[in-house]
């Protein structure tokens, strides 16, 4: 399964008045909630709309895809080993809602063609 974070909206950073350093974390999960793997991007330093354009690629065969879980989460990198989560949203078995869950449906019966769609994180 390739997964590609193309960009990312209105990032704040509530600490202080200026932008945001921000990386995202993907892990894929499997039905009972174990981490099968995970990768993250590179920091996007001070930019409240970073372009991130990373693809990660993750093992996953045709009958897991039901039974998987992407999760994808926003970090704001405070200081060298500070970090606090800007949000999150999930994709597949545990879908965090229903346009991710329709996301999910539409990559599965995609025939291997990309489905793009924007995602609102949670809050933390």
């Amino acid at each position: 399964m390739s997964v590609e974070l193309i960009k990312g909206s209105h990032f704040r950073n509530l600490a202080i008045a200026r932008p945001p350093d921000t990386y995202a974390r993907l892990t894929l999960l499997n039905s009972v909630g174990q981490e099968i793997s995970r990768c993250k991007t590179s920091v996007r330093r001070g930019q409240p709309n970073p372009v991130y354009k990373e693809t990660f690629i993750f093992q996953v065969a045709l009958f897991q895809l039901s039974d998987v879980t992407l999760l994808t989460s926003i970090y704001n990198r405070r200081s060298m080993k500070r970090k606090e989560m800007v949000g999150w949203f999930a994709l597949g078995q545990n879908s965090s809602g229903e346009e991710e869950q329709l996301h999910w449906q539409d990559m599965k019966e995609s025939g291997g063609q990309q489905v793009c769609r924007w995602h609102v994180l949670l809050e933390a």
